[in-house]
C-alpha cells in the first residue's frame, strides 16, 4: 500500500480534495434548498439531476477523452464544475439548480473517468487491487472530512459555495502536475445488458435497487435531517456516520464473501439493512440511535454494492469483466435517477420516516430476489472465483459499456 501511495499521491490528493468539494455540495443543496423554500419534490428532483448528468457522462467522456486527450478533457470539465458552484447561491431557483446539477454530475463523471484511467494506467497487475482500495479510501475521506466543512458558516451565505469551488479547482494541480504520462484506452470485449443479465440476473436487478439505496442515501439525507428538524451540525454527523460505516465494514464484509455463497451474504445484509431501516421510522428515537442506523445503512450499502459485481464476475471470463462492470455500473446510475425522486414524493406523504421505508423496501426486495435466484441455480464453484475488490468507474470498463450498447 505504501509504494502505491508514493507513485500515486499527487492522484490520490487530487481525488480527496474533488471528493470534499464535491460531498459539501450535495449536502449544502439539500439544506439551503429547504431554507429557500423549495418543496420536498422540488429538491428530490435538483438531487436526481445530479444522477442523470452523471450517466450521460459515463457514455459522452470517454469519446470526448479520445478527441482531444485527458489533459483536456480534465481541465475544462474542472473549470465548469468550479464556476458552476458559486453560480448556486445566485440563482436560488429549483430548476436553473437542476439544470446545473445535470452539468455538474456530467462532468465528475468525466472527471472520475480520467482520474481512473490515469490510476489504472500507473498500477500494476500486482498492485491494482490496493490502487483501487486506497482510491476509495480517499474518496470515503474526503466525503467524511466535506460534512466537518458544513460547520464553518452558515448555509444562508455565499461562504460553503466558495469553499467547495476553491478546492476542485486546488484539486487539479497535483493531478496535471503529475509526471505520469496520460494513458490511453484500451479494447475490451463487448457485452450487451441483454447478455449480462443472462449471466447474472441478481447483479443486474441488484445494481438497479441499489442505485436507488445510494442516492436516496446520499441525496436526501439532508432533506430528511431539516425535516426532522435537525441543526446543521447533527446533519453533517448524520451524512458523516454513513461514510464511516462503509469505510470501517468493506473490508471485512470483502474478507468473508471471498469464503462463502456470496447470494446468501447479499440476502442475509439486505435483512439486516431492512430492519434497521423499518426500525428508524419509528417516531422519537434519539438521535444516537439514529446514528446507529446510518453506521449500519452505510457499512452496509457499499460493500453490497461490490459484492453484486463480485457475484457476476464468478461467472465471467476475465476478457469480459471490464464490459460487465461498466454495464452494473450503468444499472446502477440508471436506478439511481430515480432514487431522490421516489423518496421525496414518499416524504411527502408520509413525513420524514419516508426517508427510511423507502430504503427498507428497496432492501426487502433485493433480499427477496436473492431468495428467489438461490433457488434457480447452484452457487458458482469455490463461491470467490472473483476476488472481493471495491469496483470503480474505469475509462476501460467506460469504454466497454459503450460497445456493449453497440451490440444490443
Amino acid at each position: 500500500m505504501l509504494k502505491v501511495v508514493s507513485t500515486s499521491w499527487p492522484l490520490l490528493l487530487g481525488v480527496m480534495l474533488l471528493m470534499v468539494g464535491n460531498g459539501i455540495q450535495g449536502s449544502l443543496l439539500g439544506i439551503r434548498g429547504g431554507l429557500e423554500g423549495f418543496t420536498t419534490f422540488e429538491i428530490s428532483v435538483v438531487m436526481s439531476a445530479y444522477f442523470a448528468g452523471f450517466l450521460i457522462g459515463s457514455q459522452l467522456a470517454p469519446s470526448m477523452i479520445r478527441k482531444v486527450g485527458h489533459v483536456r478533457v480534465f481541465a475544462a470539465l474542472g473549470s465548469l464544475i468550479s464556476a458552476i458552484l458559486v453560480v448556486y447561491p445566485v440563482a436560488p431557483d429549483w430548476m436553473v439548480w437542476s439544470a446545473l446539477r445535470v452539468l455538474i454530475g456530467f462532468s465528475f463523471s468525466g472527471i472520475y473517468i480520467t482520474a481512473e484511467s490515469w490510476l489504472n494506467n500507473v498500477a500494476t497487475n500486482e498492485t491494482r487491487g490496493q490502487a483501487l482500495s486506497a482510491y476509495m479510501i480517499v474518496q470515503m475521506l474526503g466525503i467524511i472530512a466535506s460534512q466537518a466543512l458544513l460547520n464553518v458558516a452558515e448555509p444562508t451565505g455565499f461562504t460553503l459555495f466558495v469553499i467547495p469551488s476553491v478546492l476542485v479547482s486546488l484539486a487539479f494541480m497535483p493531478m496535471l502536475l503529475a509526471p505520469t504520462p496520460a494513458p490511453t484506452f484500451e479494447q475490451t470485449q463487448a457485452l450487451s445488458f441483454r447478455a449480462l443479465f443472462r449471466i447474472s440476473p441478481l447483479g443486474c436487478a441488484g445494481m438497479l435497487l441499489t442505485g436507488g439505496v445510494f442516492s436516496a442515501m446520499f441525496g436526501m439525507a439532508a432533506v430528511w435531517g431539516q425535516m426532522q428538524g435537525l441543526s446543521v451540525r447533527d446533519i453533517s454527523i448524520f451524512i458523516g456516520a454513513l461514510y464511516v460505516g462503509g469505510l470501517v465494514l468493506q473490508y471485512p464484509i470483502g474478507w468473508v464473501s471471498d469464503r462463502m455463497d456470496r447470494r446468501k451474504l447479499i440476502m442475509g445484509l439486505s435483512v439486516v439493512a431492512a430492519i434497521v431501516m423499518f426500525l428508524a421510522t419509528i417516531p422519537g428515537l434519539p438521535f444516537a440511535a439514529l446514528l446507529v442506523a446510518a453506521l449500519l445503512l452505510g457499512g452496509i450499502t457499499n460493500p453490497v454494492y461490490a459484492l453484486l459485481i463480485a457475484y457476476t464476475n464468478d461467472f465471467l471470463q476475465k476478457e469480459d469483466m471490464a464490459a460487465a462492470s461498466a454495464g452494473m455500473i450503468f444499472l446502477n446510475g440508471f436506478g439511481a435517477i430515480f432514487g431522490p425522486l421516489v423518496t421525496g414524493w414518499i416524504m411527502g406523504r408520509v413525513g420524514p420516516s419516508g426517508f427510511f421505508l423507502f430504503i427498507a423496501i428497496l432492501y426487502v426486495a433485493l433480499a427477496g430476489y436473492a431468495i428467489y435466484r438461490m433457488t434457480r441455480r447452484a452457487a458458482p464453484l469455490g463461491h470467490g472465483q472473483a476476488a472481493f475488490v471495491v469496483p470503480t468507474a474505469s475509462s476501460v470498463a467506460q469504454t466497454a459499456a459503450i460497445e456493449g450498447q453497440k451490440g444490443r
